[in-house]
């Protein structure tokens, strides 16, 4: 199985939890990530002005929040596919049992 190396580019807020990426091979995607915003990791993400702090992290050119949560950005690229598997983790996450 080849896992194709995709990196975003930019970035831009177009909405709440709404960004829209450009990566290298000249592709976009928006994206509404409040149905994944969930669990430890993700669910601060839910508060609007956190989300807002979002950032490019060059060395591994992905999307990233300052408590460490980021995205692949090959399921980034590829987020239509890979859409409804992550919001069914999500759920997972916002019901699984605190350690």
């Amino acid at each position: 199985m080849i896992h194709e190396i995709h990196r975003v580019t930019r970035f831009e807020q177009v909405a709440d939890f709404t960004l829209k990426l450009d990566f290298d091979d000249g592709t976009s995607q928006t994206i509404d990530f409040a149905p994944v915003l969930r669990g430890a990791l993700f669910g601060p993400l839910a508060d609007p002005e956190f989300f807002r702090q979002v950032r490019l992290n060059a060395d591994f050119h992905t999307i990233e929040w300052p408590n460490g949560a980021d995205f692949d950005p090959a399921n980034l690229h590829d987020w239509p596919s890979v859409r409804d598997a992550f919001i069914r983790l999500a759920q997972s996450w916002a019901t699984a049992p605190a350690r």
